[in-house]
């Protein structure tokens, strides 16, 4: 299992971020994929057409957002958690995601660059 952090600048308001994460019409605005999202603690969503699952754990509008990631039977979680922070350049977010499965790893490292917070940064630049 591993980890992996990083910092991503988006060119929008932490309460921008927060709903472009949290609101399934938002969501479907930049991802132009049909989500199921809520910000309700213990809800479970659903992304990409199924291609990530899992159960919202904890939220703080416009701070953070912290989920568990599904990856079939692995015996410890994979947390994600996001922290939005206010930057001069609109939004500084710190992404940490933990206990990803070792054979998982590269793709989602790959996901998180490339897709990801790519397409949000590319929604908030075009």
């Amino acid at each position: 299992m591993k980890d992996f952090k990083k910092y991503y600048i988006i060119p929008a308001t932490p309460q921008e971020i927060y709903l472009a994460l949290t609101h399934p019409l938002t969501l479907h605005l930049w991802t132009g994929e049909e989500a199921e999202m809520s910000d309700v603690p213990g809800s479970e969503f659903s992304l990409w057409e199924g291609s990530i699952t899992g159960k919202n754990l904890e939220f703080e509008p416009g701070k953070k957002i912290v989920q568990q990631w599904y990856f079939g039977d692995q015996p410890e979680p994979s947390i994600v958690t996001i922290k939005l922070h206010p930057d001069k350049k609109g939004t500084s977010v710190e992404l940490l995601h933990t206990n990803i499965p070792d054979e998982a790893y590269a793709d989602m490292v790959e996901g998180w660059n490339e897709t990801y917070f790519a397409m949000l940064r590319d929604f908030y630049t075009e």
